[in-house]
């Protein structure tokens, strides 16, 4: 058996979860609603307070799938209940970020800044404090999508190595390599 898929997901008070005839599982709550299609050949069933996710057999496919979906349904389940939240920290000098509403704009160092229209559901927040480096707070229900969103964000300006500039999530640790030393 697999050992993340055996194991049953808790649903929270104030968060609903369905099933319907196509597989499709929709878990309702605070945060939001969220839809995952699961594969037909997976069983997925919704007891008392809790879901429990059941494979048809022991073929690699089915295994595989089999932990996937668990960790899909519980990952949907925590973050209509609580939210994921991930913060984002800008380091170089002259790196700033502005937020109007879903719209961000990023000065990273080039020429020009960059403009990321964000999905409505996640919700940004950006610091700015003097002698402190810029910071981006994204909250959002869906963890694949702010993973992505992260993702994006970073892929602007990566941290470097050698100085450790660059958009790095907040407690990150870079690790440095040493410059050019210097000749004879």
């Amino acid at each position: 058996m697999s050992r993340i898929g055996k194991l049953p997901v808790n649903i929270p008070a104030g968060v609903t979860v369905t099933v319907d005839a196509n597989n499709v599982v929709t878990v309702k709550g605070p945060k939001g609603e969220l839809q995952q299609a699961v594969n037909p050949k997976i069983n997925v069933k919704v007891e008392g307070a809790e879901v429990h996710v059941t494979r048809p057999n022991d073929e690699k496919e089915m295994r595989s799938m089999h932990g996937l979906y668990r960790a899909l349904i519980h990952n949907m389940v925590v973050g209509v209940s609580e939210g994921y939240r991930k913060t984002l920290e800008l380091v170089g000098v002259g790196y700033r970020v502005e937020s109007q509403g879903n719209l961000i704009q990023l000065s990273l160092g080039y020429t020009h800044p960059i403009y990321l229209m964000l999905p409505k559901e996640v919700k940004v927040e950006t610091k700015s404090e003097r002698n402190q480096n810029p910071l981006i707070i994204l909250e959002c229900a869906d963890k694949q999508l702010i993973g992505q969103i992260c993702a994006k964000i970073r892929s602007f300006r990566k941290p470097e190595p050698y100085k450790g500039k660059g958009v790095k999530f907040q407690g990150e640790v870079i690790r440095r390599k040493a410059g050019k030393s210097a000749g004879k």
